[in-house]
């Protein structure tokens, strides 16, 4: 009996080696390994040994099946390895899935299709901190400190004399300082006012700047811009007016004014923007001779020209991250 079961070890090893995939595999398994495989038998023949021989059989089953079970989980895992090789790492049976793309935000849109107009007008782009001090917020764009444009209530001020710019009238300020005219450029980006939050009002929007300084500017060169810039971004029907105002840093000032349709279709005036003369004081304050040179500024409020361009009521839509707006766009 104890011989049977050498041979019965030895011939499950050979065959073992002559195993070459998964399949063959299993088969040796069945015959061999499974609760009725031929190794798995032997341990239920100790029992029916010799008294004297029992002991000495029981070791010889245990050892026999240690092995056999011993290379056949190194075969096994030697024809895992083997078999995740030659799979190809992309299954091209599969169906295909469509790649999500992203686009930009509405409102970078918007500032891209705007800067796209005024590059064509030989403008250049220019950008400025969004925390300022009082000089560029304040001073040099001639407001005193006793104008209430510069109350905290109406500003988000940092420390005494530090805050978040509430115009990017700054950037005026910032690009005279360093350059001596002609002066032709836009400047966009963020400003902020604790404003009260509405259809139309938040407390953090975008601006965009324009300004030209030259010799014998005027009023005319603003409004002909004005007119170009609204139809080249709205067409040749928007209906736009200009509306005497009061700017500390422009002279005369006025409001550009664009005719929109409420919820209800009746037609309303929205305030886009503040523009004028740049009044000399400004240009005294960065070193320009105001007796040479004239020029014309406006900021225009993005947010606002974008709710005119796609009929959006209300200017919380931009910033609520509801896809099933921003993906209309």
């Amino acid at each position: 009996m104890l011989e049977e079961f050498e041979k019965t070890g030895t011939e499950a090893l050979n065959a073992l080696k002559k195993v070459t995939n998964p399949d063959q595999l299993e088969d040796f398994r069945i015959k061999y390994l499974s609760r009725k495989g031929r190794v798995t038998q032997m341990l239920s023949q100790v029992g029916k040994l010799p008294a004297g021989e029992r002991r000495q059989g029981g070791q010889l089953a245990n050892k026999i099946k240690t092995e056999v079970t011993t290379a056949f989980e190194q075969l096994k895992s030697r024809l895992a390895k083997t078999a995740a090789k030659a799979e190809p790492l992309i299954d091209v049976t599969l169906p295909g899935e469509p790649v999500r793309v992203g686009k930009s935000h509405i409102i970078t849109q918007t500032f891209s299709e705007l800067l796209e107009i005024f590059g064509r007008m030989g403008f250049n782009i220019a950008y400025g901190p969004e925390v300022e001090d009082e000089w560029h917020n304040f001073i040099a764009l001639n407001i005193p400190p006793e104008h209430p444009a510069r109350d905290p209530i109406d500003n988000f001020y940092i420390d005494d004399s530090t805050l978040l710019r509430s115009q990017t009238s700054t950037i005026q300020i910032r690009v005279m300082e360093k350059t001596r005219p002609p002066i032709r450029v836009v400047a966009p980006g963020r400003v902020y006012r604790p404003d009260t939050v509405d259809a139309t009002h938040m407390f953090m929007f975008h601006q965009l700047e324009a300004l030209v300084v030259d010799e014998d500017v005027t009023m005319v060169d603003l409004k002909t811009t004005i007119d170009q810039f609204i139809h080249a971004f709205y067409g040749p029907d928007m209906k736009w007016r200009f509306r005497p105002s009061f700017f500390p840093f422009t002279e005369p000032s006025c409001e550009v004014d664009l005719l929109w349709v409420d919820k209800k279709g009746n037609e309303e005036w929205m305030e886009v923007a503040g523009c004028g003369m740049v009044d000399p004081n400004v240009f005294d304050a960065v070193g320009i001779d105001s007796e040479k040179y004239t020029g014309w500024a406006w900021g225009f409020g993005i947010e606002r020209l974008a709710m005119l361009k796609y009929g959006i009521n209300d200017i919380r839509l931009f910033y609520e991250n509801d896809l099933r707006f921003l993906e209309q766009f």
